[in-house]
């Protein structure tokens, strides 16, 4: 079969749907062609142009020269892809496919750098959506160069924002709406930050800046969805079999959403999403869904992610299904995390649910040595806040929370021979991936309790102490150390799991 997906390969309704999208205004630039983008803000756009309720269309070029290949596959589509949901609703596996249709077009604005700009100065444009990575915000010094395309994500946006300021005169209505959806705390804040320090080193006018400041909107975001991307080939093989078409821009995702934006509901006439039936907020407020995707999903990870590997368990759901730990990690989660968070509690229980739904998707197979990736930092941010509620209200910590810290030490019992590097209870060796630094800190400590023979507990009680890893002198919670050594020492024995 050679047929690849494009206009040729729709029926007669797919086509009409497609030649609507083309024919619209474009009303939204995107820049990032990657999975997430596609599996998430762009079948969210389908859904609204499904339903009548979103008239424009979308302009899709990538945010760096390395990404032309996939921006000109899709472009060789017509602009077209396929997007298969898989995963549990309220326990039950589904499987829907979509063809999304909703780019007029894509193309690669480092060999046509006019081509954007112009798509920056027309009048129909309202917003600018990126997934450039956390990376892809930060700011650095760049130099401005007559007629070349600007290199980073931030400096584009603050040139083409003076080309379009320059266009319009300055005119107030002629602003724009930026959504970044980069995984990053204020990640709107972050963009306009650096926006102005571009405009600033490139000397652009006052004028200019107070007209960014004043008349274009920096909505700062949190998005929610496992895009897993590119399935694996024989499944790919198989679908395409089935359907009679290839698709080189395939794209699978789970069925849960969530886009919380921090912006009036008024919003929502421009990009009515919740009118689509989408899980999409309007909110003054990030706080509580960040707090509550940190403290739970994410903070039920980084509790699963050592003890798995400790244990021998490679996949998040490997570990769900596990007769000790899977009971473990949702007694954790319902008893001793939701208590921590100032919110409803039903509200949390349902939310929680989802997430082991989530866990436990059978189209899924997430690797617990990513998750365990830079694990120190993300335990500070993830459970150690959860640890604190208790400790510093005179509380014990409870039993489950100290155990993920006892395995998070014994996860880092490292040693370096060209890669730091620990060993299972059973022996088998894995590769630990974090800050150069804090792995040193990690192996030297280990080193000093061997070389000088102490106690476990002497050597948790010194690494707990450690305020260049923790932010913070553990040791001061009570009997906190105490305790994560004895759970150490368990963990050795296995009793754990009895």
């Amino acid at each position: 079969m050679s047929t690849s997906l494009n206009r040729s390969a729709l029926d007669e309704q797919g086509r009409s749907r497609l030649d609507a999208a083309k024919a619209a205004p474009v009303t939204m630039l995107q820049i990032g062609e990657g999975n997430f983008l596609r599996g998430f803000a762009d079948w969210m756009i389908q859904t609204c142009r499904d339903q009548g309720l979103f008239a424009g269309s979308i302009a899709v070029t990538q945010p760096r020269p390395s990404g032309r290949s996939k921006i000109e596959r899709l472009a060789a589509q017509d602009g077209l892809y396929t997007l298969v949901t898989q995963g549990l609703e309220n326990g039950t596996p589904v499987s829907r496919r979509e063809t999304i249709a909703v780019f007029a077009e894509a193309f690669d604005p480092y060999s046509e750098w006019q081509r954007l700009i112009d798509l920056a100065v027309s009048p129909e444009l309202r917003f600018i959506i990126s997934n450039t990575t956390e990376a892809g915000l930060v700011y650095r010094p760049e130099k401005l160069t007559a007629a070349e395309p600007v290199q980073s994500y931030p400096g584009k946006v603050a040139y083409l924002l003076y080309e379009r300021y320059k266009t319009f005169q300055g005119d107030s209505e002629k602003g724009l709406i930026l959504l970044p959806c980069e995984l990053l705390e204020r990640n709107g804040d972050t963009l306009r930050s650096a926006v102005l320090q571009y405009a600033k080193d490139w000397s652009f006018p006052a004028a200019f800046m107070e007209w960014v400041k004043q008349h274009n909107r920096f909505l700062n975001s949190l998005v929610d969805r496992i895009v897993t991307g590119y399935p694996a080939e024989s499944q790919a093989e198989a679908w395409f079999d089935e359907w009679g078409y290839r698709d080189a821009m395939l794209v699978t995702a789970e069925p849960y959403h969530l886009w919380a934006i921090e912006a009036e509901p008024e919003l929502e006439q421009l990009l009515p999403l919740r009118s689509a039936g989408l899980n999409v907020f309007w909110t003054d407020d990030l706080k509580p869904f960040q707090q509550r995707k940190v403290r739970i999903l994410n903070g039920a990870h980084t509790w699963m992610a050592p003890l798995g590997i400790l244990h021998g368990v490679e996949h998040v759901r490997g570990l769900l299904q596990h007769p000790g730990l899977g009971v473990m990690v949702r007694k954790t989660v319902m008893n001793d995390i939701l208590p921590t968070l100032p919110y409803e509690e039903r509200e949390l229980q349902v939310y929680a649910e989802s997430v082991f739904d989530r866990f436990g998707n059978p189209y899924i197979n997430h690797r617990l040595a990513d998750i365990a990736m830079n694990s120190i930092s993300k335990f500070k941010v993830r459970l150690l806040p959860s640890l604190a509620f208790y400790a510093e209200s005179d509380r014990e910590v409870p039993s489950s929370l100290t155990l993920g810290l006892a395995a998070l030490l014994r996860y880092y019992k490292v040693v370096n021979d060209g890669q730091f590097a620990g060993v299972t209870l059973a022996g088998a060796r894995y590769e630990v991936r974090d800050d150069p630094a804090a792995l040193e800190r990690m192996r030297a400590h280990w080193a000093k309790a061997e070389s000088a023979k102490e106690s476990l507990a002497d050597t948790v009680e010194r690494i707990l102490s450690d305020t260049e890893l923790w932010s913070a002198d553990l040791t001061r919670w009570g009997r906190l150390a105490a305790t994560v050594a004895l759970q150490m020492e368990a963990l050795e024995r296995g009793a754990v799991n009895e």
